[in-house]
């Protein structure tokens, strides 16, 4: 399904109809589970919520739990392997591509998908990966939320191990870290990897977390703890912002390792050096600090 953004009024039309549940598939065996649970007893109101309904109706195989929301900006040679991808997981109960402007093809690639699971959402112009990520989390019906590119570095596989945290009620936030263990990794530029260990180092400094990968961008969240949060950035200042705001909340977040298939400017990467100077502003800017100054 395709939607196009043309106006705030009309985002927020459809932001009201995500409150609707989009096409899922679950198990026998957990439609069995569903089937044969207790009702609440007449005149209480039950207290169960979306996550504990995932936690124990899919503890063995959760399927349609997951949310993944996929900003997309200019990746024709990619999209379509990596919504491919995605959909091959059990877990995953929705995928919501936010294209971000694409002048490419990539728009006519998106169009072709007819999965129910699938919802395309058009934005008028190129807005960023933040604003992207705005919207496509306003959307989101499932418990659990992920971000996911659409350039196949990050590889849905690692779905599994990053869901474990949330599904057992250790973790409200969970990253998945490129350099704390996981699978293979692409070994590429040098330079990249210090300054990205380098904003890790600056945003643990202002947040008193202990990330090793505070860019990364598999993030996943319980849904109500990331539509409790009012994102600003429109770029690529939504790493450091999302992190510190995650923290000022005292939300549980864990750390697990995955692979990575990181790609060359060639391949098509967009971030750069302008928005690693602005991700050092947004680590001082979110911080309890740089919240202080604001005020």
């Amino acid at each position: 399904m395709v939607e196009e953004t043309a106006s705030e009024s009309e985002a927020g039309e459809a932001s009201g109809e995500s409150a609707r549940p989009v096409g899922s598939q679950t198990s026998k065996k957990s439609a069995a589970k569903k089937s044969s649970a207790k009702k609440a007893p007449s005149g209480k109101a039950s207290t169960k919520t979306p996550t504990d309904k995932a936690k124990r109706g899919t503890e063995d195989e959760p399927v349609g739990v997951l949310s993944v929301v996929m900003p997309c900006y200019n990746e024709l040679h990619t999209v379509a392997a990596c919504v491919d991808a995605v959909l091959a997981r059990p877990e995953v109960g929705e995928v919501l591509i936010v294209d971000d402007g694409s002048t490419d093809g990539t728009r006519e690639v998106l169009a072709r998908f007819n999965d129910p699971r699938v919802r395309v959402i058009l934005q008028p112009v190129n807005q960023g990966k933040g604003a992207a990520l705005r919207r496509g989390f306003e959307e989101a019906t499932r418990p659990f939320v992920i971000v996911q590119d659409a350039d196949l570095e990050y590889d849905p596989n690692d779905y599994p191990r990053v869901l474990a945290p949330l599904l057992d009620g250790r973790a409200d936030v969970v990253y998945g870290s490129r350099f704390a263990g996981g699978d293979a990794h692409r070994v590429l530029f040098f330079w990249h990897s210090l300054g990205n260990k380098i904003l890790t180092l600056a945003s643990n400094l202002f947040t008193d977390l202990n990330l090793t990968d505070m860019e990364t961008c598999y993030k996943a969240f319980r849904r109500e703890v990331i539509q409790s949060i009012a994102i600003e950035e429109d770029r690529f200042g939504f790493e450091p912002e999302i992190t510190a705001k995650v923290a000022a909340a005292n939300w549980r977040v864990f750390e697990v390792g995955i692979s990575y298939n990181g790609r060359t400017y060639a391949d098509g990467k967009k971030i750069g050096w302008r928005d690693g100077v602005r991700a050092f502003y947004c680590i001082v800017r979110y911080s309890p600090l740089g919240e202080r100054l604001r005020r």
